[in-house]
């Protein structure tokens, strides 16, 4: 199992973000495309492949799993896919890092093999709960063995056999969804998932893009069991919950005006634009070409004097990654913002709803945290100290916050920006950002 060494950010109080960038490829979407790549008939070539650490784990899993592919090389992947029943059991534990991602949706690729697999992670991704998409996939026949609290571990054995369920989630969540559907294509009959709210739905747009029959009726996606993939190409768009930070960044800091070129722009990812809009944020949308049914556009941001809001629930699970970025702009907003229905938030690589309000209360804010959101008064940001809690995005998201801080953000728990975000460091600085990165003693 993996284990980081910690990296701490210094950032200076103040500046603006200005000019022209690109950030890396979608984490989600690149997840996506190694797995469906793997186990499509012939070669899958991907552009666009994020290079960081959790996309990485998906990517040496695959190899582990007998999968053989070329790169990557400047982000870009040659899978020579093994078709579905092509995957070779592994010579040890597969290490999933940190990636909650692979971990959730290998369960579902894996559950129809015949042979056996267990499935471990780093310290933190061992803490995060698995029953939401063990317990649906028993459903299916599918034989997973947690801990007694329903944690990695996870021991995977060959089912006699898995049959399509007709399940209602009781939670939107897409990785459950994913890894059901994936079950699914080696399951008998028809495998189908309901959403209580939509979540992002690039599982189905990629199948589809490779010749899966994907039905899709409102809320309900469905696939029938041995269906088959071709390989073809993907473009991955540049990932939407990384360009949130300088979303926010550039929102907050006086005298902004940043381009983010390639963003891609699934409607069921874009709910941290609705929010920001409604806050009163500048984001222009133009939109550029569809890849691999997957929209990408640009989009041009400029500061702006925010106000506080009551977040609409119906767009939760559309901004669910991109809540630590949305805390430092309602930080900074006139007025209060309250969140509600974000459950899912204590249950991401920390206790987001906890470690930000922690966080954001060391800076002067003052936050009420609830079992399911939390509710901010805008004010003024002081410099101080604040724990990441070794979580990507709450690292990134208060190395923003200083854009408006009277004084330096020290920032501890930073050493996984990586997973998601590599070069985070060197690009916001190019950016405006005055940001600093070191190594310390865990």
């Amino acid at each position: 199992m993996t284990d980081s060494p910690d990296r701490q950010f210094t950032v200076q109080p103040g500046g603006a973000l200005r000019g022209r960038l690109r950030v890396p490829g979608d984490k989600s979407i690149s997840h996506r495309a190694v797995m469906l790549g793997a186990i499509a008939d012939g070669e899958t070539r991907v552009e666009g492949f994020l290079e960081g650490d959790d996309a990485m784990a998906t990517l040496a899993a695959m190899r582990a799993l007998g999968v053989p592919v070329e790169g990557p090389d400047d982000g870009r992947l040659l899978i020579h896919g093994v078709g579905p029943h092509g995957l070779k059991a592994p010579s040890a534990p597969l290490d999933l890092g940190n990636s909650g991602t692979s971990m959730r949706l290998f369960c579902g690729l894996l559950a129809g093999q015949a042979f056996a697999t267990e499935l471990v992670g780093d310290a933190s991704l061992m803490r995060r709960p698995m029953r939401r998409v063990t317990e649906p996939l028993a459903r299916m026949g599918a034989r997973i063995q947690t801990t007694e609290a329903g944690t990695a571990p996870l021991r995977i054995t060959p089912a006699t056999s898995l049959h399509g369920i007709d399940y209602a989630m009781p939670v939107a969540s897409a990785q459950v969804k994913s890894a059901l559907l994936l079950a699914g294509l080696y399951a008998e009959g028809e495998t189908a998932v309901s959403e209580p709210a939509v979540t992002r739905d690039h599982t189905e747009r990629m199948l589809a893009s490779l010749g899966c029959p994907v039905a899709v009726a409102g809320s309900r996606v469905a696939v029938q069991g041995g269906a088959r993939l071709t390989g073809g190409a993907i473009k991955v768009p540049a990932d939407i919950s990384s360009a949130a930070f300088f979303l926010v960044g550039a929102s907050i800091a006086d005298g902004s005006e940043l381009v983010l070129d390639d963003v891609g722009l699934n409607p069921s990812r874009i709910g941290v634009i609705e929010i920001l809009r409604r806050m009163g944020a500048s984001i222009d949308i133009e939109p550029a070409s569809t890849e691999g049914g997957e929209p990408i556009g640009r989009l041009t941001v400029r500061s702006a004097a925010l106000r506080g809001i009551d977040i609409p629930r119906e767009l939760v699970p559309l901004a669910i990654d991109e809540f630590p970025a949305i805390f430092v702009a309602a930080a900074c907003a006139r007025g209060e913002t309250v969140l509600a229905g974000a459950e899912e938030l204590r249950v991401k690589e920390s206790d987001r709803i906890a470690v930000m309000a922690e966080g954001l209360s060391a800076l002067g804010i003052t936050v009420e945290t609830r079992p399911d959101g939390l509710r901010i008064e805008g004010g003024s940001l002081t410099g101080g100290r604040v724990q990441a809690q070794g979580d990507h995005r709450i690292a990134m998201a208060f190395a923003m916050a200083a854009l408006a801080a009277d004084a330096p953000i020290d920032i501890t728990g930073c050493a996984e920006v990586d997973t998601s975000f590599p070069g985070f460091v060197d690009m916001a600085a190019a950016a405006g950002l005055g940001i600093t990165a070191r190594e310390v003693s865990a």
